[in-house]
C-alpha cells in the first residue's frame, strides 16, 4: 500500500471511531440529526435548520426537548404541546409515527422567517398530512421557532337528549362471538357493481343495501373470473366501506386488484357477507356545507359535526360519487386523524382522481365512526 493509501485509511478508521463513539455517548441526538437531514451535528443556524431540528425531534417524540426549543414555549405548556401533535383524545394521530417531513421557505428577513412544515404521519390506516406555518425568529447567532399551538377545542356544559335507536343481541353464554353466528345471517343486497380499469389495476365500486330490520356488519368479496371461468384473483372490501348497517343503510364498497387487467376478466363473483351484531343510531354525524370542487384539483369537501354527547375517537368519511345515469362512477374516503368532539365541526377534503371528475354528477356521503365503546 502506497502513503496515500495509508493515510486515506487511517482518515477512514479515525472517522468510523469517531461515529461510534458519538452514537454512543448520545444516540438520539445523532439519530435526530440524520432524521432531519442535517449531518451528523444539530445546528439552527438558519431558520429551515431550525425547522428541520425540531421536526426531527417531533419525529422521535423527544417532547421535552422539542419543547424546550421553542422561542414562545412561556405560552403553553409541554402537555400542550404534545397534545397539539398526538390529540387531546384518543385519535388516529395517538399512535401515529412521522414518517417524514418537509420544510419549505415562504419568506425571511435578517430577523425572522415564515417556514412551511408539512409533516407525514404513518397511522394504521395509511398516511396523513398535516401543515403548519412556522414563525422562525433570530436570536443571536440561533434561530428559534414559534409553535402556533392549536388550542383544545371548549365544549360548553350542555344538556343532549338521548333518543335514538339501539338494536342489543342477546347471547346464549359468556364465550360467545360478537358477531352472533348461530341465528340467521341479516339480508343484504348488492345494489349496484361497476368494474373499471385503472392504472393501479382493476377497481370493482358498487354498493350494498341492508334490507333486513336488524343492523347487519358487512362485507364483500370479489372474485375475478377468465374467459374458462379458472379464477385470477380474489380480494375484498376492507377499506372504503361502512362495515357496520343499521336497517336499510346503504354503503358503498371498493374492491381494488392491483396490476390486475380487465381485458383478461370474463365474469366477477360477487359474494356479500352479513353477521347479526348490536348497534345504534349514535352518534348522530351531520354533513354540512358540502361541495364538490371542480378541476384542476377536484374534490368533495365540507365538514362533520358530531350530534351525540359522546367523544368518536374516529371518523371515516366516504364520498360515492355518481354520473347522470345515477352509475358509480368513483368511491373514496377520509379518515380524520383527530377525534370528534360533541358539538365541534371538523373539516374533510376527499381527492377525486381528474379524469373521473367530469362524469361526476352527483354524490353521497356517509360516515363510518369508531369509538372506544364500539364501532358503528
Amino acid at each position: 500500500m502506497n502513503k496515500s493509501g495509508r493515510l486515506l485509511a487511517v482518515i477512514l478508521g479515525a472517522v468510523t471511531v469517531a461515529l461510534i463513539v458519538i452514537g454512543t455517548l448520545d444516540p438520539s441526538s445523532t439519530a435526530l440529526a440524520y432524521a432531519g437531514g442535517q449531518g451528523l451535528v444539530p445546528s439552527s443556524s438558519t431558520p429551515e435548520l431550525a425547522v428541520r431540528d425540531l421536526a426531527a425531534e417531533i419525529g422521535m417524540r423527544e417532547w421535552g426537548r422539542a419543547y424546550g426549543s421553542l422561542a414562545n414555549k412561556a405560552e403553553f405548556t409541554e402537555q400542550n404541546f404534545q397534545n397539539d401533535l398526538t390529540g387531546y383524545y384518543l385519535s388516529l394521530r395517538t399512535y401515529a409515527t412521522l414518517d417524514h417531513f418537509q420544510v419549505r421557505p415562504l419568506h425571511a428577513t435578517a430577523n425572522d422567517a415564515e417556514m412551511r412544515l408539512v409533516l407525514y404521519w404513518s397511522t394504521v390506516v395509511g398516511t396523513s398530512v398535516s401543515t403548519r406555518d412556522l414563525h422562525v425568529v433570530r436570536d443571536g447567532d440561533h434561530w428559534d421557532v414559534d409553535w402556533p399551538v392549536a388550542k383544545k377545542p371548549d365544549v360548553p356544559p350542555q344538556v343532549i337528549p338521548v333518543n335514538y335507536l339501539r338494536w342489543d343481541v342477546i347471547y346464549p353464554g359468556a364465550g360467545d362471538d360478537w358477531g352472533e353466528q348461530n341465528v340467521e345471517a341479516p339480508h343484504v343486497r348488492i345494489v349496484d357493481m361497476h368494474p373499471v380499469q385503472r392504472a393501479e389495476g382493476v377497481v370493482i365500486l358498487g354498493e350494498l343495501l341492508n334490507e333486513d330490520i336488524v343492523p347487519a356488519y358487512v362485507s364483500v368479496n370479489a372474485t375475478l373470473l377468465d374467459k374458462e371461468q379458472h379464477p385470477i384473483a380474489s380480494a375484498g372490501s376492507f377499506d372504503k366501506i361502512s362495515h357496520i348497517l343499521l336497517p336499510k343503510q346503504v354503503t358503498p364498497f371498493f374492491i381494488i386488484f392491483p396490476n390486475a387487467q380487465l381485458s383478461d376478466v370474463k365474469s366477477i363473483r360477487m359474494t356479500p357477507f352479513s353477521t347479526l351484531v348490536p348497534a345504534s343510531a349514535d352518534p348522530v354525524i351531520a354533513i354540512d356545507n358540502e361541495h364538490l370542487n371542480p378541476v384542476p384539483d377536484p374534490s368533495l369537501t365540507g365538514q362533520v359535526i358530531n350530534q351525540s354527547g359522546q367523544v368518536v375517537n374516529v371518523a371515516h368519511v366516504l364520498g360515492t360519487f355518481y354520473d347522470k345515469s345515477g352509475q358509480v362512477v368513483w368511491v373514496a374516503g377520509e379518515y380524520l386523524d383527530r377525534a370528534l368532539l360533541p358539538q365541534t365541526p371538523e373539516a374533510f377534503d376527499i381527492h377525486i382522481p381528474e379524469d373521473l371528475a367530469r362524469d361526476i354528477s352527483s354524490e353521497r356521503t356517509v360516515v363510518a365512526t369508531y369509538s372506544e365503546r364500539g364501532e358503528q
